[in-house]
């Protein structure tokens, strides 16, 4: 995989990926934290040809395929915060989950194996190198992974512009997963079904809802600030 852009870049040479090749612009050797790499120079234009993206900021990397984490450790922690996706394809907004995510210090995040997107460049890019140090898995079925996690102990929780109970209200102490669906169609019957109970954050303007990574900064955010974390 090539990953490109300044940010990625950097937290995937602090991460647990091997980087095998770096390649820069004559700018990009000048880095503070490329000077102990060994950079390739490459000009604007082969650079975009190994990223396939204008967006590398002059610099961008080849590295190991992604390692995706075990579902079944995420919930360890006796307060593990999980944040699970419902299909949700869009590239940028998997990178801007898995941002919010790994800032707020959530133990991981969870997406389908199919029709979702999956860790790609443009996740990277999208998540500013966040996945790097994010614990993601990926399960078959994720109805099925949301019945595991409520027999090890964790409340689940669906995000619904529909339903009837305000964010605010539920106790999220210890192991809580928090579901949010696809962009346009939302949480599936059969995983809304699978939440222990829907919740919808306060909606006081004219637009119909949040999309997926706006709603997710939200309820996590909101989840922290309810348990009164530093």
């Amino acid at each position: 995989m090539i990953v490109y852009g300044r940010n990625p870049v950097r937290e995937a040479l602090r991460g647990p990926r091997a980087v095998e090749r770096v390649y820069g612009s004559e700018s990009a050797g000048k880095l503070d934290w490329l000077a102990s790499e060994q950079v390739e120079q490459r000009d604007e234009l082969e650079l975009r040809e190994l990223c396939g993206s204008e967006e590398h900021q002059g610099v961008c990397a080849q590295v190991e395929a992604y390692h995706y984490a075990q579902a079944t450790h995420l919930l360890e922690a006796e307060d593990a915060l999980v944040v699970a996706l419902d299909e949700v394809q869009d590239p940028h907004n998997l990178g801007a989950v898995c941002r919010v995510a790994e800032a707020a210090g959530a133990a991981g995040v969870v997406i389908c194996e199919r029709r979702a997107a999956a860790v790609t460049a443009a996740v990277c890019a999208a998540s500013a190198g966040a996945v790097e140090h994010l614990a993601l898995a990926r399960v078959g079925n994720l109805a099925d992974w949301l019945a595991q996690a409520k027999a090890a102990g964790a409340w689940v929780y669906g995000a619904s512009a529909q339903a009837s109970v305000s964010y605010a209200q539920p106790d999220y102490s210890g192991r809580v997963v928090v579901v949010l669906g696809s962009e346009g169609r939302g949480l599936r019957p059969r995983v809304a079904d699978s939440c222990d109970e829907l919740i919808a954050l306060p909606q006081r303007g004219k637009v119909a809802s949040l999309n997926v990574a706006s709603a997710a900064a939200a309820l996590v955010y909101g989840i922290l600030q309810f348990r009164r974390a530093p």
